[in-house]
């Protein structure tokens, strides 16, 4: 799975990207983002509140419920607002 990571999460995880194998326990986007959140200091930091996180799954927003698999492109960011 490609993991990319944008704006302040990236600076909190300390990496742009990564490829990681899927855990078997990872199923979907809510189950991804508390199995990242384990993985570190820097993880817990920026995923300590998912309600701060937006996911997209192969460039497509995703929810919580969203299944994910092995050759999937995963990005997570901050929300976005415009002005």
């Amino acid at each position: 799975m490609k993991l990319l990571y944008f704006a302040w999460l990236r600076t909190r995880i300390g990496v742009a990207g990564e490829d990681l194998p899927r855990p078997p326990e990872v199923c979907d986007v809510a189950s991804l983002l508390a199995w990242l959140g384990t993985r570190g200091p820097g993880y817990a930091a920026a995923l300590s509140d998912p309600a701060l996180v937006r996911v997209a799954v192969n460039q497509v927003y995703a929810r919580a419920d969203h299944p994910v698999v092995d050759t999937d492109e995963v990005a997570l960011f901050p929300p976005v607002t415009g002005g």
